[in-house]
């Protein structure tokens, strides 16, 4: 039987089909890290889970690469690739509340800006990405940290189902109630087993947060480290915290004659009652002196937006991640050597706290295998000019290779670099096998590849 060519891709896809002879082509093909420039043979735009349908079966029948890009934030730059198909979902984003169900459901091509515009109207939210522009489903399928997830847990443990264009074309609902196998799966598993077309989430009474970035001066991080592993333990599960190293931009509230200095950083979201804010944070401002801060009520969207600016299309980018079950004296010797030299105010590294509700989910209830570990840490390099690369890879790098040997053996798949491949299964621990069957009942080729890749 014939291939089937671009024509009949065209005939049977009502959303956009683009190859290197459309306008568009150029605009089409780019992705949010700028380290990546890749020509795919056509980029199909769906309206729709049909188109989505025909685009997989092309590519699968050409024998041809298959990247699927939701937000397109994929820093090893999975969204894309060369000869292949890329289907990106940006033209399918809208968002449906129901406030009586307390749910929400939305198209595959969604961000977080998205989602938290939509649900913000009903006072309601669920735990989401700090980059609004972030795209919903990559950060679902990798298991989904946030401000909320110590009170909510991740972001799949607020997802009630997905629909999924799986590897032979067929659409499927994966839920506790059908498909569960993969339903499992896609709970941590990355984009291993399809393309999701549209997530249903449940969704928590929290609307406005007390909250903001605080700047501390960097001699005190040390101090700050130490207060933060003993303080997050038993801290109320409505606070989000994380320490971040930070230089400083040229914001208002930071004095002025500080701007592009380095700093410790803390972010905290409080998510219970608004009067109760201030003496939730109180224990912060008591660990040190604070030189500049950005703290009061803001409307939860307002904070998972706020590091927008800091981190647009177009800039190189480079990451790594640990988990942590505890933070010892001597990860912080490591974090305190490496985190000062973040050399950009685009770069960073922020050290999550994933206890609380997140560890009450038992390790095999989804593919997210780490709940029993307390932090999550990433190296987040970011910076505008290429001629930096090999400096700033080297600094990404060098931090993660001393904090490692303190940390566990696997990290968060969203934090991972392409050339992490080889940590999979410890990433997964033991929940791989069971993740290596189910990848081989629905996608036994590997149509589904260019991800943290699962092979079958």
């Amino acid at each position: 039987m014939a291939k089937p060519s671009i024509v009949d891709l065209r005939a049977q896809v009502r959303g956009a089909v683009i190859t290197a002879e459309d306008p568009g082509y150029e605009e089409a093909r780019k992705v949010y890290n700028a380290m990546i420039d890749r020509r795919p043979l056509v980029v199909v735009q769906p309206m729709n889970a049909g188109d989505v349908m025909a685009a997989v079966n092309f590519a699968r029948e050409n024998g041809v690469d298959l990247a699927v890009r939701g937000g397109g934030h994929s820093v090893p730059g999975y969204g894309t690739c060369d000869g292949g198909v890329v289907i990106d979902l940006s033209r399918m984003r809208s968002v449906r509340v129901d406030p009586g169900s307390f749910t929400a459901r939305l198209e595959g091509g969604a961000t977080w800006g998205d989602y938290h515009a939509a649900t913000y109207a009903f006072g309601l939210a669920s735990t989401g990405g700090l980059i609004s522009t972030t795209g919903v489903g990559g950060l679902t399928l990798n298991g989904g940290i946030g401000y909320l997830a110590r009170g909510i847990g991740l972001a799949i443990d607020n997802l009630l189902s997905a629909d999924v264009v799986t590897a032979d074309g067929r659409f499927l609902v994966a839920s506790e109630k059908e498909n569960d196998d993969l339903f499992w799966a896609i709970r941590g598993g990355g984009g291993n087993f399809g393309v999701m077309t549209s997530f249903e989430f449940r969704l928590h009474p929290i609307k406005d947060i007390y909250g903001g970035p605080m700047f501390f001066e960097l001699d005190r991080a040390g101090d700050l480290f130490r207060f933060y592993r003993e303080f997050i333990v038993d801290a109320p599960e409505q606070l989000g915290l994380f320490p971040a190293f930070q230089i400083a931009p040229p914001l208002p509230f930071i004095p002025e004659e500080r701007h592009g200095e380095t700093f410790i950083a803390m972010v905290a979201c409080w998510a219970g009652p608004l009067e109760e804010g201030e003496r939730a944070l109180q224990p912060i401002h008591d660990a040190a002196p604070v030189v500049a801060e950005h703290v009061g009520p803001m409307p939860y969207a307002a904070l998972a937006g706020a590091f927008d600016a800091l981190l647009p299309p177009g800039l190189q980018q480079y990451w790594k991640g640990n988990f942590y079950a505890q933070l010892t004296d001597q990860a912080i010797e490591a974090h305190l050597e490496h985190g000062p030299k973040v050399p950009t105010v685009n770069s960073t590294m922020h050290l999550y706290s994933i206890n609380g509700a997140v560890s009450r989910v038992a390790p095999d209830a989804t593919a997210f295998a780490y709940r029993d570990a307390t932090f999550a840490s990433v190296i987040a390099g970011a910076w505008p000019d290429p001629a930096d690369n090999e400096a700033n890879i080297k600094w990404v790098r060098d931090y993660s290779e001393a904090t490692a040997p303190h940390s566990e053996e696997g990290g968060y798949i969203g934090f991972m670099a392409d050339d992490d491949q080889g940590r999979i299964k410890a990433n997964y621990r033991g929940n791989y096998e069971r993740l290596v069957q189910i990848k081989r009942k629905y996608d036994p080729d590997n149509v589904f590849h260019l991800n943290q890749n699962i092979k079958p």
